[in-house]
């Protein structure tokens, strides 16, 4: 039996995790994403253990799943020779967003790939690898650190399934690591056509990315195929349209794991009207 459609939506941490994972069973989801910390900074985080727990409490009580998505200046492709002190702060602030991940019961922390310009290309993915090992040794939680694929707005790195699958096999810990599939950014950066695309699945499968996915951002895209634009748009009111999407929900390795939505709300300032619509295709 095919597992079901988890959707739900990026939802505010205000007032608290379990308030977080309120809002998203209220506006209809059977997951939602939230920010651990401010996603502006790498500044840690002092959190409630009690209010995680409660997070994770109502979570099991509702069946709701979730993924944690690391501030948006983590970059592992950074290195620690260009930079030492961000460096450390960097690998401080993924294990302080590893620890409220588990605390809260959730999947694992979305973070993206990363970027870098170098006159080595290789060096990047080097600095990855040894960011994720350094961030994962000694950890002994079950959260994980989901990689997520990038547009190619800030270039080619991030862009292809071989590419991800690669970093997480070279690394010592890579147990402790997945993937988290973004189709706006897979459709800009021409890894999904938008459409009924079984080369694409084929090729998850024989990569073995599939196997290791653990999240999904279902976004449309305000650009064309290929664009390497980043730039998100509501299901069906984007160039990928409902046909595509609704494919996408259709495909079993996108089930029975958080499927959340990061676009616009809708007028009531809620993703409720979207998530009602996808859950009107199953």
């Amino acid at each position: 039996m095919t597992p079901e459609l988890l959707i739900g939506a990026h939802v505010s941490t205000r007032g608290g995790f379990s308030k977080a994972a309120m809002r998203a069973r209220e506006q209809g989801g059977r997951s939602f994403q939230y920010f651990p910390k401010n996603p502006r900074s790498l500044r840690l985080k002092e959190w409630s253990i009690k209010d995680a727990a409660d997070c994770k409490a109502y979570c099991s009580k509702h069946q709701l799943q979730s993924i944690a998505h690391s501030p948006y200046p983590v970059n592992p492709a950074l290195g620690s020779d260009r930079d030492r002190e961000l460096y450390a702060l960097t690998v401080a602030s993924l294990w302080n967003d590893l620890d409220i991940a588990e605390a809260c019961g959730s999947q694992g922390i979305v973070i993206h790939f990363g970027h870098m310009h170098s006159s080595d290309p290789l060096e990047g993915y080097r600095n990855i690898i040894g960011c994720l090992d350094d961030v994962l040794e000694g950890w002994k939680g079950t959260a994980k650190i989901l990689i997520e694929n990038q547009a190619g707005d800030h270039g080619p790195m991030g862009t292809t399934l071989e590419e991800m699958v690669q970093i997480r096999q070279l690394c010592k810990y890579s147990d402790h690591i997945g993937f988290c599939l973004d189709t706006c950014h897979a459709y800009a950066a021409g890894l999904w056509n938008g459409g009924a695309d079984e080369a694409l699945i084929e090729k998850g499968e024989r990569l073995g990315y599939w196997a290791a996915l653990c999240g999904v951002h279902l976004n449309d895209s305000k650009y064309p195929y290929g664009s390497k634009k980043d730039r998100h748009a509501r299901v069906g009111q984007g160039c990928i349209g409902l046909e595509g999407m609704r494919w996408m929900t259709e495909q079993e390795p996108v089930r029975g794991i958080p499927v959340v939505l990061e676009s616009e709300t809708g007028a009531d300032g809620t993703h409720r009207e979207d998530i009602h619509q996808i859950q009107s295709w199953q």
